[in-house]
């Protein structure tokens, strides 16, 4: 399935022949500035057998301008990662070095946890 199709929650089925799901999309909201961005960047090992991963999240915005601050993220630190859920994941221990980065680029980051 498409990633754009979404499928209405709650309607089974409908013997109308004139009815027409309005499935109401929550629109996302505008991308703040940078300098109202506030990230919490922590080392996360839960559910991964084990690997460390550098977790960012707190992002508020279009998921298009995550997708792209991601892409940056990993080609700063050199390694892999994924953007989903609203939040940016770094294969390692990458938490300085994207402290580093978020501040340069005017965002407001904290480390969070041990």
């Amino acid at each position: 399935m498409s990633k754009n199709k979404k499928i209405p929650v709650g309607v089974v089925y409908s013997t109308d022949p004139t009815f027409d799901f309005s499935y109401d999309q929550a629109e996302e909201p505008d991308t703040l500035a940078p300098e109202k961005q506030n990230f919490k960047i922590q080392l996360d090992k839960k559910a991964r057998a084990g690997k460390q991963v550098t977790l960012i999240s707190g992002f508020i915005g279009k998921t298009d301008d995550l997708d792209a601050l991601g892409k940056k993220l990993k080609n700063h630190c050199g390694c892999g990662g994924s953007v989903k859920d609203g939040e940016i994941l770094l294969q390692g221990d990458f938490r300085e070095k994207t402290l580093e980065f978020l501040t340069k680029l005017g965002y407001k980051a904290k480390k969070s946890g041990a």
